[in-house]
């Protein structure tokens, strides 16, 4: 942060010199004013250079708007932090006008304490930096990069090494895994890695559409076919012609239709509704479903052959609580996609984290991504810690103070215990993240199985994880019960 500067502007001497004292122990480029003198003193100073303003209007003469538009009109990308105003919401709605309030990132108490000053500092930063690439033209993300598909874990690396297999082969595939794990995110990039990019990507829900409508919605339909049908509309199936066809949630497919959708991949040709002139067709089938097609098989809701059609490739998508390790990887994709699309910005700090970690995801990275967007709402620009999750994200306790205990104290304190309050602290030269968590997660482990005599049920109890999911990490770092 040691390229931010910043502008303050207050009235108050004894303000002004407490403000200057922390701003300087931070290590932050300041330049400290008045109301009358603050034009004066940036004057010869760059302008792109000053990231936040933090302004104090109690001693101005002008009102709040007045100040506000002076300093925004010097520089349109800053953000405001607000000093000793105690104002709510609706105060400042009837004191400040929309297009200045926007630049109003945070309300301090002076003197602010650390860590209130370091996140309107982060927050001013993230701001600036989104006003300036919002005036400028906005880049396109290349369509190869993974998304939801980052990460270092081995489910994950496997995934990708699959689809590199597959990409530039013409076969059909099938994509399994629970929803929200990305099974679009696969076929859009598996496409993207074809010899079809530059055609159609054409994806349907199956199960979105009425069954009635679904084979018009494929196939498409002629001039009178039925009620309603004025002319005629081509299919989905023409629409994707020498592209990828993405039938999602195969599994919620009518039995009528699936006996169509088979015919399509042996014969390569289709009939529209209400017409009898065949057309061939030249795609490629991607589907995805949530469901177990063998036991929809052993029930009779679904064709054993086009499940044989269909599983030519099969890739299986892992759950996120199969891939835990990659959240922090996960998190900074998702962060990057928001501030691309020019949708806010957010950081999350190593104890939020810690407890997004310890987190069952139901809804997998669909729901971790929602939460990121949830929280650039509720706190722009803001750095996120385990209190300011929702309750239901929060697993770790960080109302208790943690306190350094000398080697000697710590023998007769006995054992270490591990803090869930802590916050760590990231050393000058940096950390190995996944050395660092793996070498954590393995000692949880192992005192789990060594408190619990061995029983690596009782230990996946300890650990609040599936017992499949304990042994498989057991026999990941190659440990023993006892």
């Amino acid at each position: 942060m040691s390229d931010i500067r910043i502008l303050v502007v207050d009235e108050d001497d004894k303000r002004r010199h407490e403000l200057s004292i922390i701003l300087d122990f931070l290590g932050e480029s300041a330049v400290i004013a008045t109301p009358e003198n603050w034009q004066e003193l940036v004057s010869d100073l760059n302008v792109e250079e000053f990231t936040g303003i933090l302004l104090s209007n109690s001693g101005c003469a002008s009102t709040l708007n007045d100040c506000l538009s002076e300093l925004l009109a010097w520089n349109k990308c800053a953000a405001i932090v607000l000093l000793d105003e105690l104002t709510d919401d609706a105060d400042l709605k009837k004191k400040v006008d929309a297009n200045l309030r926007k630049h109003i990132i945070a309300t301090l108490n002076t003197p602010p304490s650390y860590n209130q000053l370091l996140a309107a500092l982060h927050r001013s930063q993230c701001f600036h930096q989104a006003q300036r690439d919002a005036q400028r033209q906005p880049v396109r993300r290349a369509p190869h990069l993974f998304r939801s598909l980052v990460g270092t874990s081995r489910n994950i690396r496997n995934v990708r090494d699959m689809m590199a297999q597959v990409a530039d082969k013409d076969v059909t595939v099938l994509v399994t895994g629970e929803s929200g794990t990305g099974k679009e995110v696969v076929a859009r990039n598996l496409h993207y890695h074809s010899s079809r990019r530059d055609k159609p990507f054409v994806p349907v829900n199956c199960g979105a559409i009425p069954a009635e409508l679904l084979e018009s919605e494929l196939f498409g339909h002629e001039k009178g076919a039925f009620t309603g049908a004025i002319s005629a509309r081509a299919g989905r199936f023409e629409m994707a012609e020498g592209g990828t066809l993405f039938l999602d949630e195969i599994g919620d497919m009518p039995l009528n239709m699936q006996v169509k959708i088979l015919r399509v991949l042996q014969e390569k040709c289709y009939e529209r509704v209400g017409g009898n002139k065949s057309q061939t067709t030249n795609v490629r089938i991607i589907a995805a479903t949530h469901r177990n097609l063998e036991s929809m098989i052993e029930e009779g809701s679904f064709r054993e052959d086009l499940f044989y059609r269909l599983n030519v490739f099969p890739i299986e998508m892992p759950s996120l609580d199969e891939r835990r390790e990659d959240i922090p990887l996960l998190l900074t994709e998702i962060i990057a996609r928001l501030e691309n699309e020019k949708r806010g910005s957010v950081r999350f700090n190593s104890t939020a984290i810690m407890s997004l970690c310890q987190h069952r995801w139901s809804g997998n990275v669909r729901e971790l991504a929602n939460l990121v967007e949830r929280m650039s709402i509720l706190h722009p620009y803001g750095v996120i810690g385990a209190n300011d999750l929702p309750p239901k994200f929060c697993h770790v306790d960080v109302s208790d103070e943690i306190f350094d205990i000398p080697a000697a104290e710590e023998q007769e304190a006995g054992p270490a215990v591990v803090n869930l309050n802590a916050t760590p602290l990231l050393p000058e030269n940096g950390i190995d993240l996944k050395e660092y968590l793996t070498t954590l997660e393995q000692s949880l482990i192992q005192q789990a199985l060594d408190d619990s005599g061995g029983v690596v049920a009782r230990a996946a109890e300890r650990l609040s994880i599936r017992r499949t999911t304990l042994v498989e990490k057991m026999r990941k770092y190659e440990m023993q019960r006892a």
